[in-house]
């Protein structure tokens, strides 16, 4: 019967999706259309897999997903944009600043 048997454990299960050519053509246009476009890798997390967050000079960002940290210095070393890992850099002020104008005057973008 095996009332007390005790389950195997499954491996760990992401919900999250794995980064595809959408991702990375996203992060591509984003650098080719701002100006001072900086990387910021982001951790793993029990939800999300590793993303890359792109700010450009004016504090505008966007966040996608990528294959591991390596894959984020590959795409930033390809896309000749600096890159930093935000657990030890944190994010630019520019980028709070940015996030308050839009909060502040939603109908301007």
């Amino acid at each position: 019967m095996g009332l007390f048997r005790r389950r195997k454990k499954a491996g760990a299960v992401s919900l999250d999706r794995a980064a595809d050519r959408a991702d990375l053509d996203h992060l591509e246009t984003f650098v080719r259309t701002r100006r001072g476009v900086e990387a910021f890798i982001e951790p793993r997390t029990t939800v999300t897999e590793t993303t890359v967050m792109l700010i450009a000079d004016d504090g505008e960002w966007t966040r996608r997903r990528i294959d591991g940290p390596d894959g984020a210095r590959r795409f930033a070393y390809r896309a000749g944009i600096p890159v930093y890992d935000v657990r030890l850099v944190g994010y630019p002020q520019r980028m709070r600043d940015y996030n308050e104008r839009r909060k502040r005057r939603p109908e301007l973008f």
